[in-house]
């Protein structure tokens, strides 16, 4: 019985902490960028995030954020949001869920504990600005 589910691998479709200046702030902030590389638009996207782990001994966990997208073009980016600089202190998982058709994909994304930061960026592929990125 569990043989007969088919479940379709993620691919093309990942997850991009920008640096980026903001006005409301007057600071550069951290954004997250859900990116489509595919070839295949995205249909009623949600994504779920939110953070957890352990400060200073203690365990820490924020609330969920749920964010929802009618559809992400092939070949496009979409930004999801901002994460708190306190927040960088812990793992900021991001659970995506789409359609391809009527096929339906889903892939938890999780940035480790301190791992956004200007010493693990790279260039992010359909944006063109260094970033954090997790597959």
């Amino acid at each position: 019985m569990k043989s007969d589910i088919i479940i379709p691998k993620v691919e093309n479709v990942f997850l991009a902490a920008v640096h980026e200046w903001s006005d409301d702030f007057m600071e550069k902030v951290w954004y997250v960028y859900l990116v489509n590389d595919s070839d295949f638009d995205l249909e009623n996207v949600m994504v779920v995030s939110n953070a957890f782990g352990t400060i200073d001994g203690e365990m820490k966990k924020t609330a969920l954020l749920r964010h929802a997208f009618m559809q992400i073009p092939t070949v496009s980016a979409v930004k999801i949001e901002m994460i708190n600089n306190k927040v960088l202190l812990l793992n900021n998982e991001f659970m995506v869920t789409y359609f391809i058709g009527s096929t339906l994909y889903d892939k938890k994304f999780i940035f480790k504990a301190q791992s956004i930061t200007p010493d693990y960026v790279e260039e992010v592929p359909i944006l063109f600005v260094d970033g954090v990125i997790v597959k």
